[in-house]
């Protein structure tokens, strides 16, 4: 079952000013750290902790703060990714919502750790609220003497700043959002360099996303052997889910990782509606491998479970889907929206999502043929592993995972 344990403000979902926060112990980690944390070893905490990306990648957060290289010479800067545009997903907006000083305060003390002095949290273009409310806590803590120069009198200085996108998909992924920082058009880089190497400006940078700096501070407060004892040995901590589609509550849960997907959709979620069955579930956003109802079943929310089930735990976004919906319908929908937002940089991306998109309206407007469902697997293979990044490998987990689980459906379109 969900507990709030990390993010105890997402519960009652209230605006978080500045004093509620420090009511219930907001920024004592911060605090903690500069009184007596030397940065190697808060990064060495984060990395005891286990904490793992939870944009999607689940990259281990302290071993990422541990690639900066070792140079005084360039500035070091630290990247908040709020850009948050992942179907599915809206966990990031309830922490800009109701706990935007969590997050300010996992910021001061990641940019403790690797020494920045300037950080930038980028969000998304139609997260006009969410911004706002950050905007509202960052001239909080200024004025309260949390941000800036000497804060808490410990001569640490630091200043975050709230940068706008403009709502494309691939500036999710952190190089795209580099350049659209920089004031560029969002494309993603190659790599190597790495961002930690080379990154925003031509500096070391580290991007993280909201949820991830934001469990730092309850690391901080209570250690990282009590983190790893929220989840599993593999999968440490807890983690945000944001629950959509055919259940009777949908919203955003916090689970420790190891929980049985199906305790977080019939206990928390109340079960699907009524007189209706299970059909589909895509546990990580549009972008991951969709289970069937029988996958589902013994699915464990952690990453080792997911990978076992051929899916990804992603960002976290279950999308929930009973027996009313039509596979093919659901893979067109999502095949036009990734053929949309391609940015057309890479050729297998830009043409494979055209592509699969005209397959797929061609078969739900009745006009296709037998040999279109393993022309879109063969798009796929062509598609996959050979973009610059993940876009093309995400367009491709539906359409892949439909057309094998739910031939059937596609088959009779046909017919």
């Amino acid at each position: 079952m969900a507990e709030f344990i990390c993010f105890p403000a997402l519960q009652s979902k209230t605006r978080a000013s500045l004093d509620h926060y420090l009511e219930d112990g907001g920024y004592r980690s911060l605090k903690q750290a500069l009184d007596g944390i030397a940065p190697a070893d808060l990064t060495a905490l984060v990395k005891a902790s286990g904490l793992r990306g939870r944009g999607g990648a689940g990259f281990p957060t302290g071993m990422k703060w541990s690639f900066l290289p070792k140079q005084q010479e360039l500035p070091v800067y630290l990247v908040c990714n709020a850009d948050e545009g992942e179907p599915g997903t809206f966990k990031d907006r309830d922490i800009l919502r109701y706990a935007p000083h969590q997050l300010i305060e996992g910021m001061l003390l990641a940019c403790h750790a690797i020494g920045a002095r300037v950080g930038y949290i980028y969000i998304r273009g139609e997260f006009q609220e969410e911004a706002a409310c950050v905007e509202r806590a960052l001239a909080e803590a200024r004025g309260a003497g949390l941000l800036g120069k000497d804060i808490l009198g410990k001569g640490f200085n630091a200043d975050l700043h709230v940068h706008m996108g403009a709502g494309a998909y691939v500036c999710g992924e952190e190089t795209a959002l580099l350049n659209s920082l920089e004031g560029r058009r969002g494309l993603p880089r190659t790599k190597p360099p790495f961002p930690a190497v080379v990154g925003l400006y031509g500096c070391p940078t580290i991007i993280n996303n909201v949820e991830t700096l934001a469990a730092i501070p309850p690391i901080v407060a209570n250690g990282p052997e009590w983190y790893v004892g929220l989840g599993t040995p593999k999968s440490p901590g807890t983690k945000l889910f944001s629950v959509s589609g055919h259940v009777k509550r949908p919203g955003v849960y916090e689970c420790r990782m190891g929980t049985p997907l199906m305790d977080l959709i019939n206990g928390d979620c109340g079960g699907m509606r009524e007189g209706r069955q299970l059909k589909v579930v895509i546990p990580g956003g549009s972008s991951v491998p969709m289970l069937t109802a029988q996958e589902a079943a013994t699915l464990s929310l952690d990453y080792e479970s997911c990978m076992e089930h051929g899916t990804m735990l992603g960002s976290g976004a279950v999308i929930v889907l009973d027996d009313t919906v039509s596979i093919p319908h659901l893979v067109q929908n999502l095949g036009h929206f990734y053929a949309h937002e391609s940015c057309g940089q890479c050729t297998p991306c830009r043409e494979g999502t055209q592509w699969m998109h005209r397959i797929l309206d061609r078969l739900v407007g009745g006009r296709g043929k037998a040999s279109d469902l393993d022309l879109l697997l063969d798009i796929c293979k062509h598609v996959s592993f050979r973009t610059i990044c993940a876009l093309g490998d995400a367009a491709t987990g539906p359409v892949k995972s439909g057309v094998t689980k739910f031939r059937s459906e596609f088959e009779a379109l046909v017919r």
